[in-house]
């Protein structure tokens, strides 16, 4: 229970949202490389932000697209995917960087209905340039919460044999890998539900929600303070030519 009060601590504490986005204090950056490590919020992605999910998979590069999806996923077929997205049966969980930009995100999907439900499988990408920050494996421990509380007693991940970075996340986390060839396939065994991982998955969603509203919120206020600066720059440029 001790997790559950430390993420709603996390929740309410000082995000800095309003610092001017891509400046960054070096003192901030350094003391903070020096304490405990920092919880990422990981948001539960809805319908209405497939266009966030299709940019996001756009975005991967060619290899990066065949690491993700086993075959090198065209353009269409990545639409065809995103469109296919069975929101309310898979869960699909994202990062967002300042500008709500999604840069990491989680696919886990469930049994088909007639199918035993016990199993789920897990697909992760990240965006290029926010690779070597732990996020895959962030959502992998998060999606693991949520696989545990929906009752899934045993997470999978089908990845290709040369996808170094999704099998050092699986073997992290505990999982066996085994090895076929071009393929290989990882499994991890989760435990039964509990209240404290109920209320562990409600606080990690809540401490998300406000990251996130936070962002927007902040997001909003540098559009608005930049259109005031524009137009205050056009009545000084008035200004100037009417004075010449």
């Amino acid at each position: 229970m001790q997790h559950v009060i430390d993420i709603l601590r996390s929740s309410f504490g000082a995000y800095g949202f309003l610092r001017v986005p891509g400046v960054h204090s070096r003192a901030a950056e350094a003391s903070s490389s020096r304490t405990s490590p920092v919880l990422v919020p990981i948001r539960t992605i809805g319908p209405g932000e497939r266009d966030s999910i299709a940019a996001h998979l756009l975005a991967l590069e060619p290899h990066d697209r065949y690491l993700r999806f086993g075959y090198a996923a065209s353009d269409e077929q990545i639409v065809r995917y995103v469109e296919g997205l069975k929101f309310g049966h898979d869960e699909l969980l994202g990062i967002y960087n300042r500008r709500l930009e999604l840069i990491a995100m989680a696919h886990l999907a469930f049994a088909p209905a007639g199918q035993p439900s016990e199993c789920a499988e897990f697909g992760v990408s990240v965006a290029k340039h926010a690779r070597g920050r732990g996020y895959g494996a962030k959502l992998f421990e998060r999606a693991g919460v949520s696989a545990r509380n929906a009752g899934v007693r045993m997470l999978f991940i089908h990845a290709l044999s040369e996808n170094g970075a999704m099998l050092r996340i699986a073997r992290k986390a505990g999982a066996s890998v085994v090895r076929s060839g071009s393929e290989a396939e990882a499994h991890l065994e989760l435990p039964e539900r509990t209240l404290d991982s109920r209320m562990s998955e409600i606080a990690l969603e809540h401490f998300a929600e406000v990251d996130f509203q936070l962002k927007s919120r902040a997001k909003q206020f540098w559009s608005f303070l930049q259109a005031v600066q524009e137009v205050r720059s056009g009545v000084q440029q008035a200004r100037s030519k009417s004075s010449a």
